[in-house]
């Protein structure tokens, strides 16, 4: 772990901290819209190089997330690994990492791997490093997930690092999460249907 990265896992709480008690709006939006293309007809490729097929999420609620190692936010890595050991029953949660925000995920998919074992004790899916924003080059997935004519009705696409996008069981996008959104937090707990 970089002298940076040590930095702000432990600034992070603070910074937790400080935006409960000054930012009192509302960091996602929601809907009950259908999806126009099935969610599960989506793939991605893992970071292993393995091909993950949404088809195998049917009747399981996901929590999609780009993520960056070197970022404010990559704490949360901490806290999403705490929810999936929670809530992993009826929950997958898919990490995409990407370097579309001030380059801060510089690294290849093996150190990426390394560095979220290592660091923050991750079992749940680490996806190939990818596009999120919308572009040219964009992962399919988040075509889908900033595409309202795909997904029936979001059009958020991440507006930086370890933002959180919620699938429901059936395959609808149902929130649009932004990154000072906690992992463990009330509203993403309260959407997910978190066991206590």
């Amino acid at each position: 772990m970089t002298v940076r990265q040590r930095f702000l896992k432990i600034v992070y709480p603070l910074f937790r901290f400080l935006n409960r008690l000054f930012n009192r709006k509302s960091n996602f939006f929601s809907s009950s819209k259908p999806a126009v293309r099935s969610f599960y007809d989506l793939k991605a490729i893992m970071n292993n190089g393995e091909e993950f097929h949404f088809s195998t999420l049917r009747n399981k609620k996901v929590l999609i997330v780009n993520t960056a190692s070197d970022c404010g936010f990559t704490p949360q890595y901490e806290a999403l690994e705490e929810l999936y050991e929670k809530e992993k029953s009826h929950l997958e949660i898919l990490a995409f990492p990407a370097n579309d925000f001030k380059k801060q995920e510089n690294h290849d998919d093996s150190e990426i791997s390394a560095f979220c074992k290592k660091h923050y004790g991750i079992t749940f899916p680490l996806m190939r490093k990818s596009k999120v924003v919308v572009h040219s080059a964009q992962n399919e997935v988040f075509e889908w997930l900033t595409d309202k004519e795909r997904n029936g009705w979001n059009s958020h696409e991440p507006t930086w690092n370890f933002c959180k996008y919620l699938v429901n069981e059936q395959g609808n996008l149902t929130h649009f999460f932004e990154s000072n959104e906690s992992p463990t937090g009330r509203h993403i707990l309260s959407a997910i249907g978190a066991k206590n």
